[in-house]
């Protein structure tokens, strides 16, 4: 049995003044929804993301490149959202279930990472942070104090058994509860609450979304790439990941692509780590005509380990022939699938030496790239 997260990003924007539907905001390059897409994803412990949306902005998540994600589409309220998917994910008879607001995209890795922890234990684990505020309640002309020492502020994700809130929903469904765990008080089901994180607000008006482009407004860090082969008949020609038709291709140790050598270098230069010929000797004959696509995949598991994201990539090929222009666009699409990126964060450009040395008679092809990262706190 496994455990599935629920993203629920199916809500309008009532108090957020955009045209733009809130979950596929950019902040970064990034949509607000994709923010805990990646914060899951992160964590090796789930066998599904469910994303459950609205049908109207079903374009908006056509255009994604999800990763074991599946969808369905949302309710009316928010407790007809979630019943909707709980239904969706019973055939995958998962342990344990989390439950997440899209619209707090400041989620992260550990708070996921404690919630599995208590579930191991326990029913349920609710993250809650304090009320530090004095807090009164009004009904009608009465104006009373509140002890805040008993208050607590709920967040998402909040983690159940699977079976338990699935019987809850079926059997005492309620479509104006707010939150999950709302169900189980109202009747009278224990819950459990953990340690919060008081940067994991919600996003629901124009300040809370100027506050989380605040927080997410980090420096970029570039690296510099460059590649250069010899071209020698009768090899197959790899540019980007793509077979190029030529009479030759690049003689190396590997497949002898300089455009994915020169971008493995810059991404490992702007990551701080090392460099290709470290992490991928020519004299290790496990890499003896190993596709660079391959060595550029270990490279992005590297660097989103280490907790970095591609923000943006420039690359030059220098070469008298083939022309690259014919290739650019196959080459961006090749790039931006291997890196899980938008192609419009992928710049290409063809240069030649105007026949001088050995690129102009055409003897050596060769690449420069500069690609810049951000790194995000976990």
């Amino acid at each position: 049995m496994s455990n599935i997260f629920i993203i629920l990003a199916g809500g309008t924007n009532k108090r957020l003044n955009s045209k733009i539907p809130k979950p596929y905001i950019k902040v970064n390059n990034k949509e607000l929804l994709q923010y805990s897409i990646d914060a899951v994803s992160n964590v090796k412990d789930f066998s599904k993301i469910l994303i459950v949306h609205n049908k109207k902005n079903l374009k908006f998540l056509k255009k994604k490149k999800l990763k074991n994600c599946i969808k369905t589409i949302g309710g009316k309220s928010r407790a007809e959202s979630v019943f909707n998917a709980l239904k969706k994910v019973k055939k995958y008879k998962c342990k344990n279930i989390l439950i997440h607001d899209a619209a707090r995209p400041n989620i992260s890795t550990s708070l996921i990472k404690r919630i599995l922890l208590t579930l191991k234990k326990n029913k349920s684990a609710i993250p809650t942070i304090k009320i530090n505020d004095s807090i009164k309640i009004k009904k009608k002309s009465i104006i009373k104090n509140m002890n805040r020492n008993n208050l607590y502020i709920t967040q998402t994700p909040q983690g159940f058994r699977f079976k338990d809130i699935y019987n809850l929903n079926l059997n005492f469904f309620d479509k104006n509860i707010t939150d999950d765990s709302s169900l189980y008080i109202n009747n009278k089901k224990k819950i459990n609450l953990i340690k919060g994180d008081q940067k994991n607000f919600k996003i629901t008006t124009n300040n809370d979304l100027l506050l989380f482009k605040k927080i997410k407004k980090q420096k970029n860090n570039f690296g510099l790439g460059y590649d250069i082969h010899r071209l020698e008949l009768g090899r197959k020609l790899y540019l980007g990941g793509v077979l190029i038709p030529f009479h030759s291709g690049l003689k190396g140790h590997s497949d002898g692509d300089v455009i994915i050598h020169s971008l493995i270098d810059s991404l490992l230069g702007a990551c701080k780590l090392k460099d290709i010929g470290i992490l991928f000797s020519d004299k290790d004959s496990k890499f003896k005509d190993i596709r660079s696509t391959k060595l550029l995949k270990k490279v992005l598991n590297l660097i989103k380990i280490n907790g970095y994201e591609i923000n943006n990539i420039d690359i030059n090929v220098i070469a008298q022939k083939p022309k690259i222009k014919k290739y650019r666009n196959k080459i961006i699409n090749s790039i931006s699938k291997l890196c899980n990126i938008s192609s419009q964060l992928i710049n290409i450009k063809g240069k030649t030496t105007e026949k001088l040395g050995l690129i102009g008679k055409e003897k050596a092809i060769a690449a420069e790239a500069i690609a810049s990262v951000i790194k995000h706190d976990e």
